[in-house]
């Protein structure tokens, strides 16, 4: 019993491993230049036994996509522990500010791989990917409603778009200090958000 336990908790490792690797490599290399040996030697796992856990490339962009999934409700549930839903957004620009060396050099996880995804003529993968920013959307929308401020959904495009882009032009130009610029101007329009909603 106990042999068979623990060949099901390596076999829950390996494909955990694998996952992270996925969405590692992904985002580093993109779709189509990612093979599934790159995946495997990032995972350390065999490239044989990829196969056994993910049958096609798009299956292992799949699980990528779950594990950015999961690391957005597990970061914004740390964010939540925050008291005040402005200082939550707060630490999410400051994070994506701290984030600005890999966005230089990658662009955004989720937006880089939505929009290499899109160019694809087969498949859904592109809507999964999408799935993924809304949560993100709903979410801070979801602190601009906490905070009272109207037009929550608004406040919550313009956020996430600022985000999208400044990551998109920080990855084209080579240059994080565009996250570092950019992530000021929110912090500040955060602020004034909350002031003039105070007056």
């Amino acid at each position: 019993m106990t042999n068979s336990v623990n060949r099901l908790v390596r076999a829950s490792q390996k494909r955990q491993r694998l996952t992270a690797a996925a969405a590692r490599v992904l985002h580093e290399q993109g779709v189509e230049r990612t093979t599934l040996a790159d995946i495997a030697r990032v995972a350390d796992v065999p490239v044989g036994n990829v196969y056994y856990y993910f049958k096609t490339k798009d299956e292992l962009v799949r699980a990528a996509l779950s594990e950015h999934s999961a690391h957005l409700d597990e970061f914004t549930g740390r964010l939540e522990r925050l008291a005040d839903p402005r200082d939550r957004l707060k630490a999410l620009v400051e994070t994506w500010v701290e984030q600005r060396d890999v966005a230089a050099r990658h662009g955004c996880p989720t937006g880089t791989l939505a929009a290499e995804l899109d160019k694809r003529a087969d498949g859904t993968l592109d809507a999964e990917a999408g799935a993924v920013i809304r949560r993100l959307l709903d979410w801070v929308e979801g602190q601009f409603r906490e905070l009272g401020l109207s037009r929550p959904d608004d406040l919550a495009l313009s956020l996430v778009s600022a985000y999208q882009g400044m990551s998109l032009l920080a990855n084209a130009l080579r240059d994080p200090d565009i996250m570092t610029r950019e992530g000021a101007r929110l912090l500040r329009w955060l602020d004034s958000l909350q002031a003039a909603e105070e007056m």
